[in-house]
This record gives C-alpha cells, sequence and structure tokens, in this order.
C-alpha cells in the first residue's frame, strides 16, 4: 500500500455519488489540486463517509474536489496522511486540531513520490 493517497480526484458530485457510510479517509482539494482539508469517518460518524465529505464540502467552501479511501483503520491512516502533508508541504491542511502526531519522513518526499 502507497503511504500518500493516490487515488484520483473527483468533482464533489461525482465522490457522493460512488461513496456510501463506510469508514474511511478523505481529502478535500480547491480547484488547483491543493489538499485543503483532511479528515475520517468512523464508527460514530452519521452516514459514514458519504455524511463526513457531505458535511465538510459545506463547511470548506473552496473545495472542489474529492478523493477517498474506504479503511477500517481510519484514524491511523487519517494521521499518517496529516503527517505525509506536513513532511511534504511544511505545514498542515485544515484538520481536526484535537489529533496528536508524530513525526513521519517518508523516502522520496515530494507529493508525487519521487
Amino acid at each position: 500500500m502507497a503511504l500518500r493517497l493516490q487515488k484520483p480526484w473527483l468533482s464533489s458530485a461525482e465522490a457522493l455519488r460512488h461513496v456510501r457510510g463506510q469508514m474511511g479517509v478523505y481529502q478535500l482539494a480547491n480547484e488547483a489540486g491543493e489538499v485543503i482539508f483532511v479528515s475520517y469517518a468512523g464508527g460514530r460518524s452519521l452516514g459514514g463517509l458519504r455524511g463526513e465529505i457531505s458535511r465538510s464540502l459545506t463547511e470548506q467552501g473552496e473545495a472542489t474536489q474529492v478523493r477517498f479511501e474506504i479503511t477500517t483503520s481510519y484514524l491511523s491512516r487519517y494521521k499518517e496522511l496529516l503527517m505525509l502533508h506536513q513532511a511534504d508541504h511544511g505545514s498542515l491542511p485544515v484538520h481536526d486540531p484535537q489529533v496528536r502526531l508524530g513525526r513521519l519522513s517518508p523516502a522520496g518526499g515530494s507529493a508525487n513520490g519521487s
């Protein structure tokens, strides 16, 4: 499994057509494809990924693209995505400030994995 979420970006409408109530992680991006928000849908999320993505799209007004990954290890994967973003960009995107992160130094260090 690749560390970085490498699934293609979907329009918000397309993502909501494909996603259901599963647990997992997701990223929202602006029109330029820059990740602006990272979050997850856990066991207590109303509507699973579909519900969380819908809510986040409403709250993150500049988000136009979505990509997601279905996983039952959503919290570990969520932290991993945040640490990767921080390693690649030197800062965190918008996320839940309650989460504690370690430090990750992925090989290749760039967003495209090269």
